[in-house]
C-alpha cells in the first residue's frame, strides 16, 4: 500500500479496529499522511486509544461518512458485507447462501442500506483516489463509479486481510484509473 499512496495525503478508514493498526501507523509515520479512522463501537475505540496512546490520535468513535473534508484514500474492508450487519447479503457474497432459507426481501433491504453506506463513504473522496476493500465489496465500489461515470480500475493482485485472511484489493478511481 505504501507505494500506492502519496506522501502527505489524507486517508479515511471506515470500521477501523485492531487489524488496521499496522497500516494506519505506516501511513501516519512513514508517509506523513493524515489518517482519520472511524469505528461506531465506542468501547473498542476507547480500548484502542488507551492501549495506543498518542499513536491513536486519528481514531474516532464516529461515523466515517460524517468525517470532515475530502480524502484521497478510503479503507473500506469488511464493512459492506459484515455478516453481523448484513446476514443475507454476506451469505450471498461469500457463496454460502442457502437457497431453501435465503430471504430475498431481507437481502433487498440490506442492499439498499449497503448502497447508501457506500455512497456516503465514497463521496468523501477527491479524485483521483484509491479505495482499499475486500474483493467481495469491490462490486459496490464499481457500481457507485458506474452510476456516476467515474472511471475505476480494480487491481488484479489481492492480499489477505490481517485477521481472517479475506482477499483485499485496491481500486483506482478517477483520472489516473487507466
Amino acid at each position: 500500500m505504501r507505494v500506492r499512496l502519496r506522501r502527505g495525503g489524507r486517508s479515511l478508514y471506515a470500521g477501523a479496529g485492531v487489524a488496521e493498526l499496522p497500516v494506519l501507523l505506516m501511513e501516519r509515520l512513514d508517509l506523513g499522511r493524515e489518517v482519520l479512522a472511524c469505528n461506531l463501537r465506542r468501547k473498542e475505540v476507547g480500548l484502542l486509544r488507551e492501549a495506543c496512546g498518542a499513536l491513536a490520535d486519528g481514531l474516532r468513535a464516529s461515523d466515517a461518512a460524517r468525517a470532515p473534508g475530502c480524502f484521497d484514500h478510503l479503507w473500506l474492508v469488511s464493512v459492506l458485507d459484515a455478516p453481523e450487519e448484513f446476514p443475507e447479503l454476506s451469505s450471498l457474497s461469500y457463496g454460502r447462501a442457502d437457497p431453501s432459507r435465503f430471504r430475498p426481501e431481507a437481502f433487498a433491504a440490506e442492499r439498499r442500506v449497503v448502497r447508501r453506506l457506500a455512497e456516503r463513504c465514497l463521496r468523501k473522496l477527491s479524485l483521483p483516489a484509491l479505495v482499499t476493500t475486500s474483493v467481495e465489496e469491490a462490486v459496490w465500489v464499481e457500481e457507485w463509479c458506474g452510476r456516476r461515470g467515474v472511471a475505476c480500475r480494480v487491481e488484479k493482485k489481492v492480499y489477505p486481510s490481517a485477521v481472517v485472511g479475506d482477499p483485499v484489493c485496491f481500486i483506482r478511481l478517477g483520472k489516473s484509473s487507466r
